[in-house]
């Protein structure tokens, strides 16, 4: 089987509620599996809480749990619509002025409710696996991303694949701690 087609594998499901990574997967069906993974851990870190507890900080930092659902929804659409397909930008984020706030996506998670957090974060979570499983088919893990950098070079599927899991990976370490500051939730 080449790696431009996941396999299709009964997928066991931990006692938080992530889809284990496949043992036996192929490449894309690997990284695919830990990228859901590091995502339904973000989706487990953030569950049941309040405006206050997605707006809790622990000092020294300003970064709360609601940045963080904000953030990585920004940065799914960065990176699967924008980098990756070079399309445009959409609500939100098109509306931004980023040269005047880079971290608008941060900032502005305070003004929302957690439920406006949450389907921004799932609604760009489901776009990228829809757009993902398009790449997929139509040019597989090495093709490059169509919008490229300033010297003219670009990442493949895969290296943004890798990227996005430990995008989250590092972020979800965060959220660990902001989680059991709000309520003693602990766990990887």
């Amino acid at each position: 089987m080449d790696d431009s087609t996941p396999t299709s594998a009964p997928v066991e499901i931990d006692e938080h509620g992530r889809p284990e990574p496949p043992l036996t997967g192929d490449e894309t069906a690997t990284l695919l599996g830990f990228l859901d993974y590091q995502r339904a851990t973000l989706a487990w870190k953030t569950a049941g809480l309040d405006a206050a507890g997605l707006g809790a900080r622990l000092a020294p930092t300003s970064m709360t749990l609601g940045g963080l659902l904000k953030h990585l929804a920004y940065v799914e659409s960065d990176w699967f619509s924008r980098a990756l397909h070079d399309r445009p930008r959409q609500a939100p984020w098109d509306a931004v002025d980023w040269a005047a706030d880079p971290d608008w996506d941060w900032h502005s998670a305070a003004a929302d409710t957690p439920d406006q957090l949450r389907a921004l974060w799932q609604r760009e979570v489901d776009r990228s696996r829809a757009l993902v499983a398009d790449a997929l088919r139509t040019g597989g893990l090495d093709q490059i991303a169509r919008r490229r950098f300033e010297d003219g070079t670009g990442p493949s599927l895969r290296w943004i694949l890798t990227h996005m899991i430990e995008e989250y990976a590092r972020h979800n370490g965060h959220a660990d701690l902001l989680r059991e500051h709000v309520d003693g939730q602990v766990g990887e």
